[in-house]
C-alpha cells in the first residue's frame, strides 16, 4: 500500500527528465509505462496482505515474514539511482523491456517456492527488477512529453497509479480468500507481457549514451551495506540480538561508510551526488521523507497482519480495510498542492506529518474497538487527510531545495529514501509479528505508539526547509 503513497515522489523524477516532441501514439506510450510501473505499485501491497497466509504456508517466523517484504525493499532500495543511470547508459526502453521480463520470471518463481528460502530469493530478484523498470518507465514517460502534455501524461499515471495501490490489496486479498497467496504473484505476469509488447511496439527507441559511466562500485557497496544492516536489525528484533547480528550491523555501517567515499570521489556522476547535500533544505526534507514514509512503511505491513490475526478479518477484507488512504489522498491532494503553493511547503509539511502522528495514535483504539468503522476507519482517515497534505508540498520543496542541474538526482534520491526507510522500519517490527492474542495487540499499539513519535520527528525536520515560504 505504501508504494501508492511514493506517486508523488515518483512523479517527481518523470517530471525532470527532459521532454521531447509527443510521440506518434500517446496514449500508447502513457498505457505502456503505467503498466510497467503498476508492477511494482501492486505487488508490495498484495504481498503485505498475504504475509499471515505465507507464514502458515510454510510455518516462517517473524524474521522470515520481515524478510518477504524487505527481500524486494532492499535491492529496490539501493539500486533505484543506478538502474536509472543504467537505462540511460543502455537505452530506456531496452532496461524497461528487461526490467519487465525478469519481474515477470522471479513473480512465476514467488507462485512456485516450495520453500521460504526460494521465495525470498525470487523476492530479492523481484525487488532489482523492479529497480530497473520502475526509473526507466517513469523516464520514459518524461522524456516522450514537454509542456502541458506532459503535465497530463503524469496526471494521467498518478490517477491510474492510485487506482492500482486501492485495488491491488483487495485482489490479492481476495485471491488469498478463495486461491492461495501464491496467485497473487501470478497477477504480473499478463501485466508484464501487456507492458513488453507496448514498449517494443509503442515506445521509441533511444540513443544509448556510450560516455555515461555507471556507479558500478557505489551500487554494490550500499547493496551490502543496507543488507547487513538489515539483516543485523531483523534478527535483533525478530529473535535476539546475538553477538553476529552486532558483528553484521557494525559491517553494514562499515560498507555505508565506504559507499560515502566512493560517492564522494565519484562527484556529480555518482548516483548519491553528496553536493546535494550542502543544502540545508535538502537535509531536512531527506530526513523528513525518511522518517514520515518509515513510519507509514512499518504501519501498513502491520496494520492487514493484526486485522487478521487478532481481528479475524479475511485477507479481502484487511485489503479493503486500507482503501481510505488512496482515495482520500487522491480527492484532497490536489487541493493541499494548491495551498502549499500559496504559503509555501514549509507549513503544509509541518502539519501533515503531525496530522499522520494523530491517526497513528487512533490506531491504538483497534483492541477496544474491533469495529472498522469506530476502530480502523477512522484512524485511517486521519492518516490519510495529513498525507495528503504533505506528499504534493514534499515534491514542490525537493524540486526546490537544489539548483536546476540536481533536480533529477534529487528527485530519484527522495524516491529512493522513502522506500529505504520502509525497509528499516520493517526490520524492526520483529516483536510484534512475533507477538499473538493479546500480546500482538499490546505490541502493536506500542508500535503505533512509535509510529506517532516517528511522525513528530518528521514534522520537526520540515523546520529546516528554508526555501520560499519558509
Amino acid at each position: 500500500m505504501t508504494s501508492a503513497l511514493h506517486l508523488s515522489c515518483d512523479a517527481a523524477t518523470a517530471r525532470a527528465a527532459g521532454g521531447t516532441s509527443s510521440p506518434v501514439f500517446p496514449q500508447l506510450v502513457i498505457a505502456t509505462t503505467i503498466l510497467a510501473s503498476s508492477l511494482a505499485l501492486i505487488d508490495s501491497s498484495v504481498v503485505n496482505v498475504g504475509l499471515p497466509a505465507i507464514g502458515r504456508s510454510f510455518d516462517a517466523d517473524a524474521a522470515g515474514l520481515q524478510w518477504v517484504v524487505n527481500a524486494y525493499l532492499l535491492p529496490l532500495s539501493a539500486l533505484l539511482l543506478l538502474g536509472g543511470a543504467a537505462g540511460d547508459r543502455f537505452g530506456r526502453r531496452r532496461l524497461l523491456i528487461a526490467g519487465v521480463l525478469l519481474f515477470a520470471i522471479a513473480s512465476l518463481a514467488c507462485a512456485v517456492a516450495p520453500t521460504i528460502l526460494s521465495l525470498l530469493l525470487a523476492r530479492f530478484v523481484q525487488g532489482g527488477a523492479a529497480a530497473v523498470l520502475m526509473p526507466n518507465s517513469l523516464a520514459i514517460l518524461g522524456q516522450s512529453f514537454s509542456g502541458e502534455a506532459k503535465g497530463r501524461a503524469i496526471g494521467i499515471w498518478a490517477a491510474t497509479g492510485a487506482a492500482a495501490g486501492a485495488v491491488g490489496p483487495v485482489l490479492g486479498g481476495w485471491l488469498i480468500d478463495v486461491a492461495s497467496w501464491r496467485f497473487a504473484f501470478l497477477i504480473n505476469l499478463p501485466l508484464s507481457a501487456a507492458a513488453i509488447v507496448l514498449a517494443y511496439l509503442y515506445v521509441d527507441k533511444d540513443v544509448d549514451d556510450t560516455t555515461s559511466v555507471l556507479d558500478w562500485s557505489g551500487g554494490a557497496l550500499v547493496t551490502v551495506g543496507l543488507g547487513l544492516a538489515t539483516w543485523a536489525l531483523t534478527e535483533g528484533s525478530g529473535r535476539a540480538w546475538s553477538l553476529s547480528a552486532f558483528v553484521a550491523l557494525g559491517a553494514g555501517l562499515i560498507f555505508s561508510g565506504l559507499f560515502l567515499l566512493v560517492e564522494r570521489r565519484h562527484g556529480d556522476k555518482a548516483m548519491m551526488p553528496l553536493a546535494l547535500f550542502g543544502s540545508r533544505s535538502f537535509v531536512g526534507l531527506t530526513l523528513l521523507t525518511f522518517l514520515l514514509y518509515g513510519a507509514l512503511g512499518g504501519l501498513f505491513v502491520l496494520v492487514p497482519y493484526v486485522l487478521i490475526q487478532a481481528g479475524g478479518y479475511t485477507a479481502t477484507q484487511a485489503g479493503a480495510a486500507l482503501l481510505p488512504l488512496p482515495l482520500v489522498i487522491a480527492v484532497a491532494s490536489p487541493g493541499a498542492g494548491a495551498l502549499a503553493a500559496r504559503v509555501g511547503p514549509r507549513w503544509p509539511l509541518i502539519a501533515g506529518p503531525v496530522i499522520v502522528a494523530a491517526g497513528f495514535l487512533l490506531l491504538v483504539r483497534i483492541g477496544s474497538n474491533p469495529s472498522y468503522w469506530l476502530g480502523v476507519f477512522p484512524a485511517m482517515a486521519v492518516i490519510a487527510l495529513g498525507m495528503a497534505g504533505a506528499v504534493a508540498p514534499l515534491t514542490t520543496a525537493v524540486l526546490m531545495s537544489v539548483d536546476s542541474r540536481h533536480t533529477g538526482a534529487a528527485s530519484g534520491l527522495n524516491s529512493a529514501v522513502a522506500r529505504t526507510g520502509g525497509l528499516v522500519v520493517t526490520a524492526i517490527i520483529g516483536p510484534v509479528i512475533a507477538s499473538s492474542g493479546p500480546a500482538l495487540l499490546s505490541a502493536f499499539d506500542i508500535a503505533a505508539a512509535a509510529g506517532a513519535l516517528i511522525c513528530v520527528a518528521a514534522a520537526a525536520s520540515a523546520a529546516l526547509f528554508d526555501g520560499p515560504g519558509g
